[in-house]
């Protein structure tokens, strides 16, 4: 009864994690494919996650460069460099929030895609036939 317990949680953890994983499990040992897909998936926790600029810090960056540009472009059209400032330093807020949205959905997904090869090239290191 313990031991199909644990095969049962086992077998979960595998099928959540591994969603992106498809091994052909034809003539395979149940627990031990169970076995080697856990193990698999240990590895692929240290890879490492990407770190970018903090959201403060991009919007910062992005601010003062739109405030130079705004006051520049109105400086240069002859209207208000103060006007054109708070104009480029709206936009550069904005820009800096989507620069730092898009930033932050790349890193997720290479760090998903680095952990499926980490669980692909282990569970192939082991013998298994990986269809994906």
């Amino acid at each position: 009864m313990k031991k199909m317990l644990i095969l049962t949680l086992v077998a979960c953890l595998s099928a959540t994690a591994s969603a992106n994983i498809i091994i052909d499990t034809q003539n395979v040992n149940q627990e031990q494919y169970h076995a080697d897909m856990y193990e698999c998936q240990q590895y692929s926790q240290q890879v490492q996650h990407g770190q970018s600029d903090s959201l403060g810090s991009d919007m910062l960056g992005s601010t003062a460069k739109g405030a130079a540009l705004g006051a520049a472009g109105g400086a240069i059209t002859g209207g208000s460099g103060t006007h054109g400032a708070k104009v480029g330093a709206g936009i550069g807020l904005i820009g800096g929030a989507l620069k730092h949205g898009a930033q932050k959905k790349h890193q997720a997904t290479e760090y998903q895609v680095q952990q499926d090869q980490v669980v692909r090239h282990c569970m192939q290191g082991r013998g298994y036939y990986v269809l994906n």
